[in-house]
């Protein structure tokens, strides 16, 4: 999910430079080859441009609210085969391993019903991997709401990936976050 609109950026985070490359481009890396099929929402044409010529589906709205990314998403995922289900990642956790999102497709595969999520020290983070009967709860989320709403009425669904490294579920809101990131881990 690229669809933020960079507020507290001061302008279009995705495309703001990590470690060499566009910040939408780690969670391009960190999805690849694992998934049936990806697709890219985003309010940025340069983003959706960004995401074609690596042969990913983009969909490119003016839609106001994260459900409204969420409903679009998954409507262009849900024109292929049947899926099991649907990861959502957003594209500002620059430190998010490719590693972690496989372990997340390899848990659902051992528990497809269930809802995952990556957790470290407990603190439970993004991406979250959706099970297919998730799907029409997230398609008729409220404005204003995210998946976040389907999880609360489905606790007993919720597993927790732990992870080691609590940084790759940190987010970029503001230009300091993206400095601080790319200068951990080096």
């Amino acid at each position: 999910m690229a669809s933020g609109l960079g507020r507290r950026f001061g302008g279009n985070k995705l495309l703001a430079d990590f470690r060499g490359r566009p910040l939408v481009q780690c969670a391009i890396d960190a999805t690849a080859n694992i998934f049936a099929r990806r697709v890219l929402v985003t309010r940025s044409a340069e983003v959706a441009a960004l995401g074609r010529r690596q042969g990913i589906r983009t969909v490119l709205h003016a839609e106001p609210c994260r459900a409204d990314a969420i409903r679009l998403g998954l409507a262009a995922l849900q024109e292929g085969p049947a899926l099991t289900g649907c990861l959502f990642c957003p594209c500002d956790q620059p430190l998010l391993r490719r590693d972690t999102v496989a372990a997340l497709a390899l848990a659902a595969e051992g528990e497809p019903d269930a809802i995952w999520r990556p957790a470290a020290g407990g603190a439970a983070g993004a991406p979250v991997l959706f099970p297919a009967w998730a799907f029409p709860a997230l398609a008729a989320l409220p404005a204003g709401r995210g998946g976040g709403a389907v999880i609360r009425k489905n606790p007993d669904r919720l597993r927790l990936l732990a992870i080691d490294d609590a940084m790759e579920l940190a987010d970029v809101d503001r230009p300091e976050d993206l400095v601080r990131l790319a200068a951990a881990g080096k």
